[in-house]
């Protein structure tokens, strides 16, 4: 990712609501990148549900789908006991976000904003 600051856990929570509110109506994908079995896609360019960190089970959330006819099913990925989660918005085309786990994997959700403001 982007040279950008760590962000606090403390911030966890109102930082992804927030993003989920900004990107809203977007496209996005969510990158497994496992050390021991490599890089895998979960979702590629779907619309964008929500992205969420639960204090009390300690986990981040990231749901894809649910909200069309063309998708109607909604996939949720789970990060299990985050260590850090990585916020980069700026001066890169697309927003994207990173939680790494205890064990060293790390997942990157990227948005994808719709060209001239045509929705899927």
């Amino acid at each position: 990712m982007a040279e950008t600051p760590l962000l606090d856990r403390s911030r966890w929570t109102t930082t992804l609501d927030e993003l989920t509110e900004a990107h809203a109506g977007e496209l996005v994908s969510i990158e497994v990148l496992d050390p021991e079995i490599g890089h895998q896609y979960e979702a590629e360019r779907l619309p964008f549900s929500y992205l969420s960190y639960d204090p009390k089970d300690d986990v981040v959330i990231v749901a894809v789908g649910g909200q069309s006819s063309q998708h109607p099913v909604v996939l949720r990925h789970m990060v299990q006991h985050p260590k850090e989660i990585d916020v980069a918005t700026a001066d890169i085309p697309e927003a994207a976000v990173q939680v790494l786990d205890q064990g060293g994997t790390a997942t990157l959700i990227s948005f994808f904003p719709f060209a001239s403001g045509a929705k899927a």
